[in-house]
């Protein structure tokens, strides 16, 4: 991998031969071996695999990451911030990219010399895996259980929300659900990225795996915040779900009033997002139909050019404010909030939080994590959620929840739920 070390690191990259998914998979045992957090992604619409590796334990805070400037690195950021599910930061010393091939070294030996034996190790290690590495192994919380919710008490709870809906105690609320899925025998955690990266081309698809917080991987259709190298800011309304079939694609599909509901308090509130900073200068897109893996939603696109308005800080800005958006949550926010932790019934962890990378090659995209399971040892738990209108109806708010987790079970086992 590296012939003088130092020299390497100084000259900040270093070319890697070889079969790019072997690469990254070794990369990412290399790290799993040595207790180090590391994050893998690959944006929409894009063919580059990038991963990144922190020498140091995730950084923890409270705080929202400054996607303008500053550290580089991947977020990985909980619903609810806790003691249990804090803020998790992978800051990136070494980042890779499939397309370039080049492994960078992103810190300075005068100012971290105690990295030199550790990336040593990491480097001999690598060495003797690259060629046949497996990624049977990964990070897993000692936190969580497996567990997952039944039918009858998922529809129970969407019964219980139309009525304090139809009572005026809320407007919306997003519930959502678990279900565990066995892992096969000879799992392969990379392998299994892999596949879901190729078959959801149009999505954010991550794997994130960080000791003690454990492993999670997912195909997010939803950006939460991006600011691009161009200083151009961006965001979305997504809200609404039916199935992508032979008879039912974009240009024939046909939204109920529920779903333009749903769709339409989401931009409300994104809107009330830009009046609270006074943010008037924006352009609009839409709504349109967006497919989204095997299912199509309505979606408005916001956009910003920070180059024109005296906001230097807006993606941060925005990302304190938008999250948790009321396409996870619902409105009013804090209500909705409040009635999801006294209802749902299980602790939601990371799921419908956000993640995404920050300042990496000049820029920062903030998704919001949907569509994910996080890997225990021998089981996956995967999460969905579907927003709760006075239309609502149990039967097919449990069939759109399915619909959602198929997106993402299918890559665990072959087969629907």
């Amino acid at each position: 991998m590296i012939s003088t070390l130092p020299e390497a690191i100084e000259n900040n990259r270093v070319n890697l031969e070889g079969d790019s998914n072997q690469i990254l998979k070794a990369l990412f045992a290399t790290a799993i071996r040595f207790h180090l957090p590391v994050a893998v992604w690959r944006l929409p619409a894009t063919s580059e695999i990038k991963l990144c590796v922190s020498l140091r334990p995730a950084q923890t805070s409270g705080d929202v990451p400054q996607l303008e400037s500053g550290v580089s690195g991947f977020a990985f950021y909980p619903f609810q911030v806790s003691e249990k599910y804090p803020a998790q930061f992978i800051k990136a010393d070494i980042t890779y990219s499939s397309l370039s091939a080049k492994l960078k070294f992103n810190f300075k030996l005068s100012e971290n010399p105690e990295y030199v034996a550790l990336v040593q190790r990491l480097q001999e290690y690598f060495d003797k895996i690259k060629g046949s590495a497996t990624t049977n192994n990964w990070h897993v919380s000692r936190k969580v259980k497996p567990h997952q919710t039944s039918e009858d008490s998922f529809k129970n709870l969407v019964q219980e929300s139309v009525a304090a809906i139809e009572a005026g105690q809320i407007e919306k609320v997003v519930l959502s659900r678990v279900r565990a899925t066995d892992l096969v025998a000879g799992f392969d955690l990379m392998d299994t990225y892999l596949r879901l990266q190729e078959v959801y081309s149009n999505a954010f698809v991550s794997l994130i795996s960080i000791p003690e917080t454990g492993t999670w991987m997912g195909a997010s259709p939803e950006i939460l915040v991006q600011v691009s190298k161009e200083r151009i800011f961006k965001t979305v309304a997504l809200a609404g779900t039916q199935a992508l079939t032979a008879d039912c694609n974009p240009a024939k599909a046909s939204w109920q009033q529920k779903e333009i509901e749903e769709q339409s308090l989401v931009k409300r509130y994104i809107l009330n997002c830009f009046k609270r900073i006074h943010l008037r200068d924006y352009t609009e897109t839409g709504p349109r139909t967006v497919v989204a893996g095997n299912l199509m939603h309505l979606r408005t696109d916001f956009s910003v050019d920070m180059k024109k308005e005296e906001f230097p800080k807006l993606g941060t800005q925005l990302l304190e404010l938008l999250h948790p958006t009321s396409a996870v949550c619902g409105m009013p926010k804090e209500t909705a909030t409040q009635f999801i932790l006294e209802k749902e019934g299980y602790d939601r962890a990371y799921f419908s939080g956000f993640l995404g990378p920050v300042h990496i090659d000049g820029e920062s995209n903030i998704y919001v994590n949907l569509r994910c399971s996080q890997i225990l040892e021998q089981v996956a738990l995967t999460y969905a959620g579907a927003g709760i209108t006075a239309e609502s109806e149990p039967e097919k708010e449990w069939l759109e929840t399915r619909m959602k987790m198929d997106t993402i079970r299918q890559v665990f086992r072959n087969e629907a739920s």
